[in-house]
């Protein structure tokens, strides 16, 4: 039998009731949802700071600059 451990509890999966186990399962998928979602933010943030080094360099090197 397998345990899941919920609230640092310790429970056997097999004898929790279906509706608990549906839960259980949708905190599981929403957790994975959400480590995604984290790791694309990353990703987007990385990106976009790459970007702005980029045309920060760009506009440096630019001799005339409009004030």
């Amino acid at each position: 039998m397998s345990t899941v451990t919920i609230d640092n509890k310790e429970y056997e999966f097999d004898s929790l009731s279906e509706e608990t186990k549906a839960q259980f399962v949708s905190l599981q998928f929403t957790d994975q949802e959400i480590a995604q979602l984290q790791a694309r933010l990353a990703a987007m943030q990385t990106a976009r700071n790459a970007y702005a080094q980029a045309l920060g360099s760009l506009l440096a090197e630019k001799d005339s600059v409009i004030q």
